[in-house]
């Protein structure tokens, strides 16, 4: 069972997506700090994100499914 919220994770990257906070809460942080610097790809990137993450498709670091 995973640990990270699916929860969370949404309103990480709804509030701060542009800041890559999500993904450094599911353990990206490779790809966090990409979203740092690049603002959340001009936000095309955060946009991707949530809506994976609202269909259930984001997973954490691990490859696992996020805790509902």
């Amino acid at each position: 069972m995973n640990s990270k919220s699916w929860l969370v994770t949404l309103l990480l990257c709804f509030f701060l997506g542009v800041l890559g906070v999500h993904r450094f809460y599911v353990g990206k942080v490779g790809t966090g700090i990409l979203q740092l610097v690049t603002f959340g790809g001009l936000g095309v990137w955060v946009l991707i994100d949530f809506i994976m993450i609202l269909v259930g498709k984001f997973n954490d670091k691990q490859g696992q499914a996020l805790a509902r």
